[in-house]
């Protein structure tokens, strides 16, 4: 069993009993949520190049793409992009391995700009389905090239050493509310529901509000402009989608649900200027920029009434990047526990590094929790340690996920 493993009672009013919860989720095409997925792809493109030519993934940071609106002129059933989306891919990589072999210095390369921003690109190409790559952005790759050798501190024996001071956090299970809002958006962003309503862009944000026992849902949706023939239509689009919307929420909880579209609609403008339209889905054609980290937290929500670390996941390196590790582990020991530890209400997961130190072995692991009427701490915390050692012991299994493209970090 790890040492520095901690279990407690947490005295904390039970998040459905709250009379406000506040939920959202920025939606795969939001400016944001853009930057996060390519900042993402890119990591896990490097990291099988890497093993590919090199052997092992070699060290690495993508975390910081940066996207500036273009500018667009969207019409009912038609519109262009006036000026395309800027994409700067930035942050640090090794585009070389010395390795000394038979007495001889041999140098291994890897085109690292054209890994990088072919995987940019392919992840626009699959997830804004309406923006044409090649001529709507303008991708830039302006990562630092580094050398690798046998001292890098990814090929040292035994548990990669944790490259920071640094804590993750995490929490299970999700509320109804948080539910409903994730529900939501991965709907309306599926492959099947954009084959029936392909007037629905990607870019699509979920601000979800449980005022006691009623939930809000204010949906804001790009919608497509050459699918929109009208205003006449793209009214009925809402409306339609508002239903959709009630039903899913409805079929998850007995609480009353309202559900709003694109609030700053102006129904009485005849105009396209009236209404939520974009030429690709997404409203960084048309001047809303983007930034990794500014969005969803790991677990893919944005909770103000929970838990949470202000640290960018996606696109930093998963062998010993803890700000991204730590806060997909606390996800996932905090699900394992609040599904296999019987009398846990609510549990809460802080995992906190120490640089230098072998990142199985936190310099703390907290488990708080909320207990069901009856229980005490002392009859769950054996079995609560035991979840937590388990992936400490198996958390190399993190990586696995990530390069494999097995795991949301967004």
């Amino acid at each position: 069993m790890k040492k520095n493993i901690f279990v407690e009672k947490l005295i904390q009013t039970p998040i459905e009993e709250k009379e406000i919860e506040i939920v959202e989720r920025k939606g795969i095409g939001h400016p944001d949520s853009i930057s996060d997925g390519i900042a993402e792809s890119v990591s896990r493109a490097l990291c099988n190049a890497y093993i590919e030519r090199f052997g092992e993934i070699m060290h690495h940071n993508t975390d910081e793409v940066q996207i500036t609106a273009g500018e667009s002129n969207p019409l009912f059933g038609d519109g262009e992009v006036m000026k395309p989306i800027d994409i700067l891919l930035t942050g640090r990589g090794i585009s070389e391995l010395h390795e000394e072999i038979d007495g001889k210095l041999e140098i291994k390369k890897m085109g690292l700009d054209r890994i990088a921003i072919t995987a940019a690109k392919e992840y626009l190409k699959e997830n804004i389905i309406n923006l044409d790559v090649e001529t709507d952005t303008v991708v830039e790759c302006k990562i630092g090239h580094g050398s690798g050798d046998l001292t890098d501190v990814f090929r040292r024996e035994g548990t990669p050493s944790s490259n920071d001071t640094s804590f993750g956090v995490g929490y299970a299970p999700f509320s109804e509310t948080e539910n409903i809002v994730l529900a939501t958006e991965n709907l309306l962003n599926s492959k099947g529901f954009k084959k029936k309503y392909p007037a629905v862009g990607e870019d699509i944000k979920v601000m979800g509000l449980r005022d006691d026992n009623t939930i809000t849902l204010t949906v804001a949706s790009a919608m497509v402009s050459k699918y929109v023939d009208g205003r006449d239509i793209y009214i009925d689009l809402k409306e339609e989608l508002k239903e959709i919307i009630k039903r899913l929420a409805q079929e998850q909880t007995e609480r009353n649900v309202e559900v709003f579209i694109n609030t700053a609609d102006n129904h009485t403008c005849a105009t396209e200027e009236g209404y939520y339209l974009t030429v690709t889905g997404t409203s960084a054609e048309m001047g809303d920029d983007g930034s990794v980290g500014r969005g969803n937290r790991a677990n893919g929500l944005i909770t103000p009434n929970r838990p949470m670390s202000m640290e960018a996941t996606s696109g930093k390196n998963p062998i010993n990047h803890v700000g991204k590790i730590y806060n997909l582990l606390s996800n996932k020991i905090a699900n394992d526990i609040a599904e296999n530890v019987e009398g846990v209400k609510e549990v809460h997961i802080m995992l906190l590094s120490q640089i230098g130190n072998p990142i199985d072995d936190p310099k703390a692991a907290s488990a708080q929790l909320i207990l069901e009427k009856g229980y005490k701490v002392e009859a769950v915390d054996k079995k609560v340690e035991e979840i937590i050692d388990s992936w400490l012991e198996n958390i190399t299994s993190i990586t696995d996920m990530l390069v494999k493209g097995k795991i949301m970090t967004f």
